[in-house]
């Protein structure tokens, strides 16, 4: 049986589809950050967003994908769950 990393590693392989997949990895870690954050500590999205005045619909479309936040945004879900927002700039890969 194939897992899912042998399949991207795989489709990685094909230069048009490792483009498209780097281009949407920002977006992805934001979204990936959220849910971990949020269920690390045992939240729903209607808990969540109890805690920062942010209407549950859109904790589940920044989820889904579907919003792109804006910054002051995610330091509104961070401080609802008694984090802090850090942002960061890394070099990239060389090829």
């Amino acid at each position: 049986m194939r897992t899912f990393d042998d399949m991207l590693a795989k489709q990685l392989q094909n230069e048009d589809f490792r483009k498209e997949y780097e281009a949407i990895q920002p977006e992805m870690d934001v979204i990936r950050a959220i849910v971990e954050a949020r269920t690390s500590q045992n939240l729903t999205q209607k808990e969540l967003a109890e805690r920062t005045g942010i209407n549950q619909a859109d904790i589940s479309k920044l989820e889904n994908g579907t919003r792109n936040p804006s910054v002051n945004l995610l330091k509104r879900l961070a401080d609802g769950m008694g984090m802090m927002l850090k942002i960061e700039f890394v070099p990239k890969q060389k090829a």
